[in-house]
């Protein structure tokens, strides 16, 4: 038997002995390694520690999701001048959040026999974004889509980095100075 979350104690002992610990203490007897001999039990409050493992996976998925994250931004050949400058704020603020944004323009219909106005709509959005990204791949046709895909730009990266830690000591509480023997220091 193991006892406590950080193992720092563990004793060989019978099952009804550790089960008497467990009740003392008010917490479960688990056991985490049925295959061992003698089998090995953990002392613990388990509902405490099933939400800490939810909470632990739930945390691995969102780190897994936000690194292949890509978006899309939509276009249309026949975009007025202030939707094209909506666009290209929309694909700066998803860049700062570091992700990848394929900027891609659907043809419907006819519009498909010119695509050289959808490459002027890209071009105007590629010389928007030029500070903050970098292009991936240069325009392609997929079916009915010309696409081009930006990626974050080195110097975007470092002013991301750099807000970070700014944005972090913003959010911790203000620390009280204090005298050698713990009482608040007067000024």
């Amino acid at each position: 038997m193991i006892r406590g979350e950080d193992s720092s104690e563990s004793l060989v002992i019978s099952l009804d002995g550790a089960l008497d610990m467990a009740q003392e203490q008010m917490l479960d007897l688990v056991e985490v390694g049925p295959n061992q001999n003698p089998p090995v039990c953990r002392i613990l409050d388990y509902g405490r520690f099933k939400f800490i493992q939810g909470k632990k996976q739930r945390e691995a998925r969102k780190v897994s999701r936000s690194a292949s994250k890509q978006k899309d931004v939509r276009l249309s050949p026949v975009m007025s001048d202030n939707d094209i400058e909506t666009k290209i704020n929309i694909t700066k603020n998803l860049l700062a959040e570091g992700a990848k944004v394929r900027v891609f323009v659907r043809f419907k219909g006819r519009q498909r026999a010119h695509p050289e106005i959808a490459m002027r709509v890209l071009r105007k959005v590629a010389e928007g974004v030029a500070p903050v990204a970098k292009l991936e791949k240069p325009p392609g046709m997929e079916g009915r889509v010309l696409s081009i895909l930006l990626v974050p730009s080195v110097q975007q990266k470092e002013r991301v980095r750099q807000q970070k830690p700014a944005l972090e000591t913003k959010n911790q509480p203000a620390t009280v100075p204090t005298t050698s023997d713990g009482n608040v220091a007067q000024e």
